[in-house]
């Protein structure tokens, strides 16, 4: 169904509507619960995506102070992330996914509701990594960012385990900007691994990171040298023998060894994480 011809009349209103807009949330919220649902016509959910993320600019004035963020991640966020077929379906997931990165990078959530948000929407946020549209994926990248920085050790090990590889294959990406934000994205986690409890039940996603981060520390691209090369240093204290190990078995196959020595001369100069 279009949208109502009481509802374009009053969208101006809502976007001119500045702090004022708080009050009107207990009306404009269930109304875009109701209208962003899957069911509803395509192209009004998309139309009332560029409403959400008016009100999502000024979280701490709307779903903040109102207490309308688990409506938001649940019952919009959610069902919208998910993958349907269709230009418009994909064009619905980048709004979405737009919509969190204006949520999770305004500063305004505290620390244990980006955690509560990062719940519900982190396996979503996976899938969205995959998405053709460029913009999607590097914005996903970032959200899974902010996520992991927020989360610190405090993550089930075998959720963590399950995220690094998706990151990983964006490593692979078309786009050198995801490249760059997919490894910034690997440096959190190794953050992450870092600080957990029982390092030894990570040894062997580490050790295929390390061989596959290698593989990529010969990219024809300087800049994504550098920032592989990052992500090795990272992640070298957490077992650095090995890392030395998988370094000299490929440091031969390498175009030039330079990254490979650099990468060894890190590791020597820094202790081991205990």
């Amino acid at each position: 169904s279009a949208v109502p011809e009481k509802g374009r009349a009053q969208e101006p209103e809502l976007f001119l509507a500045g702090p004022a807009l708080g009050e009107a949330l207990p009306h404009v919220m269930p109304t875009l619960r109701a209208c962003l649902q899957p069911s509803r016509d395509p192209q009004m959910r998309l139309k009332l995506f560029s409403i959400l993320s008016t009100v999502l600019l000024r979280a701490s004035d709307t779903i903040n102070s109102q207490g309308y963020l688990e409506m938001v991640t649940k019952d919009i966020l959610a069902p919208n992330l998910q993958w349907h077929a269709g230009r418009t379906a994909a064009a619905i997931r980048t709004a979405a996914v737009s919509c969190l990165w204006a949520l999770t990078s305004s500063e305004v959530l505290s620390a244990k509701q980006i955690r509560d948000v990062q719940e519900t929407l982190m396996p979503q946020v996976l899938t969205t990594l995959e998405e053709d549209s460029q913009m999607t994926r590097l914005i996903s990248c970032r959200i899974i960012n902010t996520f992991l920085k927020t989360l610190g050790g405090m993550i089930d090990p075998d959720k963590l385990i399950k995220i690094y590889p998706e990151l990983l294959k964006r490593l692979d990406d078309v786009s050198n900007d995801v490249r760059m934000a997919a490894a910034s994205t690997l440096v959190t986690w190794l953050q992450c691994v870092k600080h957990a409890d029982g390092k030894a039940y990570y040894q062997s996603s580490v050790q295929y990171l390390y061989r596959e981060l290698l593989v990529h520390l010969d990219d024809p691209e300087s800049a994504v040298q550098d920032a592989v090369l990052e992500v090795l240093k990272e992640g070298s204290a957490l077992f650095p023998d090995l890392l030395v190990r998988e370094t000299e078995a490929v440091i031969h196959k390498h175009r030039s060894a330079t990254y490979c020595e650099q990468l060894l001369q890190h590791v020597q100069a820094v202790p081991a994480t205990q």
